[in-house]
């Protein structure tokens, strides 16, 4: 059967099962950092990102495409193309597009349509600052992932996401309960939750249960993989839960000709560590 049939969250317990994996790989293609023989090519964006794909899809649960890295150069289009050829070539893995969009009204209409229908996402990251409004638009389209920026990865996060609302709790915590009780109803919404926090992680998944997580900060950003996988997982279901995102450390393993075996050897091993931490 088409994973594609399913919802985000069973075709993510299809991918940790079938691919014994919580790796997602994150294209932030940058025209600078990309192989010369990729640069100034009218195409060479989405061709660079291809060859990725398919040199390390059969590692990964999910791949997540930063719109932001694409809209920059003019790419939207090569976006689109990228993700028809992951649909059309590997059907079992979800697709994140990573926008983190933050508005409200027809507005978060137009945001979800731009994600599920011009882009055709699995999921798509939104930003809660605007309260429930924000998140709505998203859950009409059936079955798919609406992934809430909850505590992320950067350091200036804690500006606002660490402070104490009237509850006593911080902020943070609070939209994890509100993801996980109160704004739930399609049962298909996640939340991100950086690695460099992995106390924070252990108290979002002590109050969202099995709820899936987008984790980012492993790889360029220093996530300690062994602290992510203890904080993050699952009790007796190993393996699962977790969508942990590698983009620059496995895009840009080598700028030379060898680069997509070379974003291979990095995505493998780090598919490897994060399959020994979990058997742990």
């Amino acid at each position: 059967m088409n994973s594609r049939s399913n919802t985000f969250n069973q075709q993510l317990q299809s991918a940790w099962a079938s691919q014994g994996s919580m790796l997602c790989v994150g294209f932030d293609p940058d025209p600078k950092r990309l192989p010369a023989s990729f640069q100034g090519k009218p195409e060479g964006i989405f061709e660079f990102c291809r060859e990725i794909a398919d040199a390390t899809a059969d590692l990964v649960c999910a791949f997540k495409p930063q719109f932001a890295y694409f809209a920059s150069q003019r790419a939207e289009a090569q976006l689109e193309k990228l993700i028809r050829h992951l649909k059309d070539k590997h059907p079992h893995i979800p697709v994140i597009l990573d926008s983190k969009r933050g508005d409200i009204g027809s507005t978060a209409d137009h945001y979800a349509l731009e994600a599920f229908e011009r882009y055709g996402a699995d999921a798509v990251t939104v930003n809660p600052y605007m309260g429930f409004d924000t998140i709505e638009p998203y859950l009409k389209y059936a079955g798919k992932g609406v992934i809430v920026l909850c505590r992320t990865s950067n350091p200036g996060g804690s500006d606002l996401q660490f402070l104490n609302i009237s509850s006593g709790e911080p902020l943070y915590l609070h939209v994890a309960k509100l993801a996980a009780q109160k704004w739930n109803s399609s049962g298909q919404i996640s939340l991100v939750v950086g690695a460099t926090f992995p106390e924070e992680i252990a108290k979002v998944r002590a109050i969202v249960g099995d709820m899936p997580l987008l984790i980012p900060g492993i790889g360029a950003q220093g996530g300690d993989i062994d602290a992510t996988i203890k904080a993050g997982r699952i009790p007796n279901a190993p393996g699962t839960g977790m969508i942990i995102n590698s983009s620059r450390a496995i895009l840009y393993a080598s700028a030379g000709s060898d680069f997509a075996q070379a974003a291979r050897d990095v995505a493998q091993s780090t598919r490897d560590a994060l399959r020994a931490a979990a058997a742990k």
